[in-house]
Order: structure tokens, then sequence, then C-alpha cells
């Protein structure tokens, strides 16, 4: 990664880490130990058909978070990760979304690769009034207050592709795609983009 772009996503979570600590004033009164720290979910599938995905992205997100420990944390206190597996699994990233907000009581929480765990986890963080980052492109058509889109939306990946296309003269094109949230929903805006 860029290290600008690197610098800029670490200033921005520990931001959004302040924000969220400033906000987060209900529940049970932390103990010594917990004020000490600031616990921060690092929600991945870790087991599952996505854990190969994923499991680079959870070390990256661990890899940050010492990284400003290191620099002397937010707000002078260390992050403390405390680390779930979404299993692949929509309905399991949505109840380990509950559990590290409710349970764990997390400032913050870093995960979800798919659209369908993104989808599955929405109404938790909506629910509960917290910050989930997203950290890959999506199809786009959703906006929410509790939730930080990190990637790229079709308007700025795809459809300056297919712009550059048709300006270079080309009259067809072929979409593809698995049978799922992303390409399904990219295809369609493709479709009207392209009439």
């Amino acid at each position: 990664m860029n290290p600008l772009r690197f610098a800029a996503l670490r200033f921005c979570a520990a931001a959004a880490l302040i924000v969220s600590i400033a906000c987060s004033g209900s529940g049970p009164a932390p103990s010594e130990q917990e004020a000490a720290t600031i616990p921060v979910g690092v929600l991945h599938s870790l087991t599952g058909t996505m854990a190969i995905s994923e499991i680079p992205v959870r070390d990256a997100t661990l890899l940050a978070i010492e990284q400003i420990n290191a620099a002397g944390g937010v707000l002078g206190k260390p992050l403390t990760p405390v680390v779930e597996d979404g299993a692949s699994e929509p309905a399991t990233f949505a109840q380990k979304a509950q559990k590290l907000i409710q349970q764990d009581r997390v400032a913050t929480v870093f995960g979800g690769w798919t659209s369908a765990s993104r989808k599955a986890m929405l109404p938790v963080f909506e629910a509960n009034s917290a910050l989930l980052w997203y950290p890959v492109q999506f199809e786009g058509n959703e906006c929410s207050p509790n939730i930080f889109y990190l990637g790229a939306q079709p308007n700025q990946q795809i459809l300056p592709a297919l712009d550059w296309a048709f300006r270079e003269g080309k009259k067809k094109i072929y979409l593809m795609g698995s049978d799922y949230v992303f390409p399904r929903t990219a295809n369609l805006i493709l479709k009207k983009h392209k009439s």
C-alpha cells in the first residue's frame, strides 16, 4: 500500500476511534484495566471459503493496530484487538458483530469482506449506533452513517474503464460474474451506463 495512503488511513482510523469513544457512553462502567485500553473489533473469516482472502486483511489490521500502539496509541491509550471469526457466513458475521459491540464493548469494528457479510452486519451496527470499517470495493447503492466504506464503487472503478473502451471505439462488451451481490449489481449498473 502507498505509504501516504496508509498514513491517511491510520489518521482516519484514529480520528474515528476518538469519535467512537466520545459517543459510546452506554453500558456498565469499564474496569480500570479496560479503561486503560481501547478495545477494537477485528471481524474477518478465519475459517470457511473466504478465509484465504480475509486472513491477510486481518493480519494487516493487526499490523496497523501494532503500529498505532507503537506511536503512542489513541488519546495515549493502546488499542486492544478483539478478534472474531465470521466463518464465511453472513449470519455469523451479524452474531459476532453483536457480541463485539455488546459484550466486548469495542469502540469500533474493522471487518467484513463480502457484500453479504456487510449487509448482514448493517442492521446490527445501526441498531447499536456502532461503527464498522468495511475495507473493500462494493456495489454501491447503500449508504449508512454507521459504515466507513473504504473501497471503490462501480462509478469509481468499473465505469471509467467502460468509458475508456467506448472512447477507443469498442462496441460490444460481455458482462460476466459469479451469482453474487457485487457482480449482479455491477452488471446492472454497467447495462444502464451503456445505454
